[in-house]
């Protein structure tokens, strides 16, 4: 005998989508809480920073006192002549 007029497809079928609706609900609230907790996410680096260039490198040691301006000036022609 039918239970209420349901057979037991229904049933099932019912059970199915109540998990796939919590499932989507869960999923979008975790969703939103990434979206909105990376957008305060600093510390790390981001998509516009890169490495320093071997040429800034250079200018800061020069800068530093670390070469002489002869030495920088050879170092700066030899990187320039490798590019």
């Amino acid at each position: 005998m039918m239970m209420w007029g349901y057979g037991p497809g229904y049933w099932l079928g019912m059970g199915v989508i109540m998990v796939l609706f919590w499932g989507l609900i869960v999923a979008g609230i975790v969703a939103l809480v990434r979206y909105i907790g990376g957008a305060r996410h600093t510390g790390g680096p981001d998509a516009t920073s890169r490495p320093p260039r071997a040429e800034e490198v250079l200018a800061e040691r020069f800068a530093r006192g670390e070469v002489d301006a002869d030495e920088y000036r050879q170092r700066l022609e030899l990187l320039r002549a490798r590019r």
